[in-house]
Order: C-alpha cells, then structure tokens, then sequence
C-alpha cells in the first residue's frame, strides 16, 4: 500500500509548483496595450468607480438606519482605512506595471495559486457588480417614469416565480449592458472619453447639490429635539464604517488599468491619492447637507436627496439629481466593463486561464474577446437573475482581494532584489541559471572560487545587507535567526500574523455571540492573540527591508499593511454564514479550472530549472570558511570530454 502513496520529493515539488511567483520582464513599459491614459483619465475612472449610486443611496440609508448624522465620522474613518488598502494597490502599481491589479500583485510576490483565486474571485465579483449596477440604474429610469416599464414587461412576456431568477426579465439593464460593452471594445481612448462625459456631469451635479443643500441648511436638525448628532452611539458610527467602507471599493480600476497609463510610475499613485480623495470629500460633504436640510430620522433610504430637496419645495431640483445618479452609475458600469476583461487578459497571458482571452485586436489594442464574452455574460446576469441576494459576495472577493495585496507588499519589501547576471561569452559552455542569493534555498553554483570569496566579503559586511536579513542591532538577541535564509523568518512571521489576525478577529466577532465565552477565557484569548499580532510585526521589523526606489513605496511596512489585514479580516467576517458558504463553492469551482488547465498550460513550466552541468561547488559554513568540492558530472546523453572519471575531491581553506 505504501506503493501508491507519494514521495516526500513528489511533494515538495508539488507544492513548489502551487507556489511558484511569476518571473517579470525586463522591460516591464513594453506591452501590446495602447499606453494613452494620462493622470487625469486614471483620476476620472477612479472616481467613476467609487462615486456611483452608494452617494444617492447609502448616504441616506446608513443615516436613518445606522449611524445618524454621525455617518459623516463613518465616512471619514471608512474612508481612512480605504487609503490604507489604496497605498498598497499604489506601490504595486507602480512598481508592476501591469493589468491585472491585485491577480498580478499576489502572483509576483506570493505565489501562483493564491493568485488564481484572487483572480478567480475579483472575476465574479466584477460581473455581479455590474449586473447588479444595471438593474440599479434600470430601476431607477423606470422610478422616474411611474415604473411604466416594468408593468409593460410584466403584462406582456410575463411574471416568473423560480428561485434565483428575477421577478421579470430585465431588457432594459441587459441592453445598457450591451451598448457599454460596445463602447468599451472601441479602445481605451474611447472608454476614457466616456467616463469623462458621465463623471463631469455628475460632479456637476453633486457640485449643485452640495451649493443648494448648505443654503438649505438648517443647523437645528442636529439639535438634541431631533435625536442629537451620533443618536446609536459608537457602535452605531462602527456599523455604519462597514458599511461604508464598500462605497470606496472600485479604486482598483486605477491599478488594473496601469499598463495602459503612459508614466505609471508616477500616474498610478498620484491617480489613487486624487481619486480617493474627492470621493471622500464628496460622500462627507452630501452627508452634511443631507442630515442638514431635512431631520434624519425623516430620511426615505431609497432616494434620500431627491425626497430631500422634494420636502423643502424644490421638485424640479429632484430631475437634477435623478441625472446625476444615472450618470454615476453609467461610470460604474464602465468602470467594471473596463476592468474585467483586463485581468481576464492577464491571467490568460500567463496561462492560467484559456488561452483565447489572451488575444488582443490589433487595431483598438484592448482585450476584445474578454470584453464581449464577460459583457454578454454580465448582460445574460442582469436580465434573469436575481442578484439581490448575491450582492453580498462582492464584499468578500473585495476583501480578500485587499488582505492579500497587503501581504504581497510586506513579503515583496523583504524580499531580495533580482540580480540582472550578464550572459556569457558564446564559448559552448552551459548558461548557468541566475539566483537571487541564498534565498532561494537550494546549493548555490558558482564558476569560480573567487566569485565564492566576493560573496562572502558582502555576506560578512554589517553595513551592506540585503533585504530579509536581520538587522545587525538585533543580532546578538535574535542569533538564532541568522541560520535561515533571508526573507524565510519574514515569511513565516507574515503567515502567522495572519493567522493571529484571523483568530483574534473571530474572538472579536464571535467571542461573546456565538461562542459565549466567560469573560476571562475572553479576555485570556484576546491578549494572547493580540501578542502574537505585535510579536510578528515586531520580527518583521526587525529585518531589513528593500533600499528606497525611485516609485512611490507605502510608509511605515510593515505596520500599515497589517493595520489593513486586520480591518480586512474583522469586516470578512461580520458578513452572514451564507455569504461564506457561496464563496467556498466558487472556490471549489476555481480549484477545479485551476487544477484542470491553469496549473499545467501556466507559463511557469516553461522556465522549470533543467539539470545542468557544474564543475565546482562551494558552500559557506555559518563560522566563514568555505568547502570546495569537486566532481565530474556527465550529461545523461552524451560523455563530456576532458572531465577525468574520478571520485570527489574534497578541500578545505
């Protein structure tokens, strides 16, 4: 029986396999995509991204429901931890790019497999936004025309009474759908053009809201007689950041559209910064003037500025925002039109995905079969399926998505710069595979013994060392740690800060609900797995990180992505059981594409080390010295000539 069971090796060759990250290109500018997108195209796609029908809609439902006017301090801190997420996509992009967004920034940094299924996830989350969007903004045309359309549907093709299927089919979001994937496979010129049409007439119109609601204002509504100004308290303003914290999801569309940015290095951070920043300003400002102009418990949370301006005499201003909001959810749905075929086209490109959405036209240079298979799909979504229950699954693509990009960026600041090692003279000898150093855990080759010396002259150097090495003021209390190799104690304390984060957000979550746990073993479990949090960060600390580049890097790493991991994970996991169990069956679904076509079409295979011949060895013992060992080693096809057939010889300096 112990026949059919696999080998030790098979298995770490196996798991390399999950784990191996993507090799990058030297020129990394170089691409098949049109580079035509400036600062403020990117700018204007992450605000038509963030600013849709959340600033219509949630404004008001998160006042009257959750937080009160006390949803402006909500804004304020959801929009806080939204920056922390967005500095992370702003490094990646930067340094990477490339389409993709988060499916690219996991694939470089942590490996093959975790990408995939944040590739994987960030797909359907991209098609249910969108659909979701559509039917949105059909309602709220047919709202405007005394829901005349859906009595037409209804009457005419009929009533359906199916699980999972809408009450009557949506013609009306289908066709929206249709006509932006139209505009979208013309090209990025064509795309951006749009989203700059739709996104100034809706910062106009929130710009007339917000001159008209402060005239309007009436500082009495905050007043103790209409329920004070935070009515639920701190938990109702906590509440009321989860909920807002998915009004900034989109900024992503900045990332993923990176490889078509002409100076990403400089365009993708700044785009973030500006784009997050009006969003932010702009839900903070309609917060004000909404709980200003009318009392909040009054507000309707379906349409709460039009019945605001509506109550206070100005029906005609209610046309004014009706427009707005379309044309908000008109950049919405560009906005996911725009990026999903993008990071179809990146995992196609590397083989984890079918080859055919790796085509791009050689005319409009877009990914012109992912954008109108992924359109008709998100048109087909959209006209029969109920996607009310659905919704709540973006959330947690979003977020994972989030929690790995921040990860990725704490292991790829520890990690070792890739060397560029010179190609060889044309002279029949074999071109030796580079390496990174000792990190890549396997007996380094080398041509010479004085290459051997030169390495550990710098490995010896207290001032020059390279990333993922402790750092010399840590030495004599963590000696212990300098037996490994650099970057593996960061990687295993980034695993178990998660793993603290994890644990210690369940207790949080679950601690006094469902687990009912006594008020000591509380207390007990939450230090405990708070210490392990602090105690991880501080060992990540403790090594050295990348030198300064000339792209934008996110300050204090490794604590500003951990903060993000944190927050990430707690807001996971207050989203309902149903939720999860929906995500563990598209995961499944994942696993099967991935183990049935990514893992063996995946460019990766093709850059697999061969066996190659060496004439020399050498390794370094931790006191210094060096072992030369010296042995013939013959091709497995044909004899080598001028090796002498004889046994090691072994020698010590």
């Amino acid at each position: 029986m112990a026949r059919w069971l696999p080998r030790s090796t098979d298995l770490t060759r196996f798991c390399q396999k999950l784990n191996r990250v993507k090799t990058l290109e030297d020129d990394m500018m170089e691409t098949s995509f049109n580079r035509c997108l400036s600062t403020i195209d990117l700018t204007l796609l992450g605000i038509g991204g963030m600013v849709g029908s959340g600033l219509y809609v949630l404004t008001g439902t998160v006042a009257k429901e959750i937080a009160g006017p006390a949803v402006i301090i909500s804004f304020i801190i959801a929009g806080f931890a939204s920056l922390l997420a967005a500095l992370c996509y702003a490094e990646f992009g930067a340094r990477v790019p490339k389409t993709g967004s988060a499916y690219m920034f996991t694939y470089v940094s942590v490996g093959e497999i975790w990408a995939f299924l944040i590739g994987w996830n960030v797909l359907l989350e991209y098609m249910i936004g969108g659909a979701a969007v559509a039917r949105a903004w059909s309602g709220y045309l047919d709202s405007i025309f005394n829901h005349k359309i859906k009595n037409f549907t209804e009457t005419h093709v009929g009533a359906w009474q199916v699980p999972f299927l809408a009450r009557y089919p949506d013609f009306l979001a289908a066709a929206i759908l249709l006509v932006a994937t139209a505009f979208i496979s013309f090209g990025a010129k064509v795309s951006s053009w749009l989203n700059h049409v739709f996104s100034a007439i809706s910062m106009g119109v929130i710009l007339f809201i917000l001159i008209m609601g402060f005239v309007l204002a009436q500082p009495k509504n905050w007043s103790t007689q209409e329920g004070g100004f935070a009515p639920y308290g701190l938990s109702g303003i906590m509440a009321g950041t989860a909920t807002c914290f998915y009004a900034f999801v989109g900024f992503d569309v900045i990332a993923a559209s990176s490889e078509e940015a002409r100076n990403p290095q400089r365009a993708v951070p700044r785009a973030i910064a500006f784009s997050l920043g009006l969003a932010t300003g702009a839900y903070i400002l309609v917060s004000v003037v909404l709980t200003l102009m009318v009392p909040w418990h009054s507000l309707d949370p379906d349409s709460a500025l039009a019945d605001a301006f509506y109550r206070r005499g100005y029906a005609w201003a209610g046309f004014l925002v009706a427009a707005g909001s379309i044309c908000a959810m008109n950049t919405v749905l560009l906005s996911n039109l725009f990026s999903l075929p993008r990071i179809v086209y990146a995992m196609a490109e590397d083989g984890l995905f079918f080859q055919i959405f790796s085509r791009v036209h050689p005319r409009t240079q877009v990914p012109v079969v992912g954008i109108v298979v992924f359109g008709l799909l998100m048109a087909l979504l959209a006209l029969v399926f109920d996607l009310e229950a659905l919704v709540q699954f973006l959330s947690i693509g979003t977020l994972l998505a989030y929690t790995f990009v921040a990860a990725s960026i704490i292991v790829l600041r520890f990690q070792q710069q890739k060397v560029d090692v010179p190609a060889p003279a044309a002279t029949g000898q074999p071109n030796p595979e580079p390496h990174e150093g000792p990190s890549s855990g396997e007996l380094k080759e080398y041509e010479s013994f004085s290459d051997k010396l030169h390495l550990v002259d710098r490995a010896k150097s207290k001032e020059q060392r390279e990333p993922g090495q402790l750092k010399a003021a840590f030495e004599p209390y963590l000696e212990f740690l300098t037996d490994f190799y650099p970057g593996e104690v960061v990687t295993v304390a980034v695993v178990t800060l998660m793993v603290s984060a994890i644990c210690l957000c369940s207790i949080l979550v679950f601690g006094n609900t469902h687990l009912h746990l006594p008020t000591w073993s509380y207390s007990l479990l939450l230090v405990l797995f708070s210490l392990g949090f602090l105690l991880s960060l501080l060992l990540i600390w403790a090594h050295e990180q990348q030198h300064r580049t000339q792209t934008f890097q996110i300050p204090l790493v490794p604590l500003s992505p951990a903060l993000s991991i944190v927050l990430n994970i707690y807001l996971m996991l207050k989203l309902s059981y149903m939720t999860w169990l929906r995500f563990a069956v598209w995961l499944l679904l994942g696993l099967l594409v991935y183990f049935g076509y990514g893992i063996w079409h995946s460019k990766e295979n093709l850059r697999e080390p061969r066996p190659q011949r060496v004439s020399a060895r050498y390794v370094v013992f931790p006191s210094g010295s060096l072992e030369e060992r010296v042995q013939a080693v013959q091709p497995s096809s044909q004899p080598s000539a001028g090796l002498p057939d004889t046994d090691t010889d072994d020698c010590k300096r």
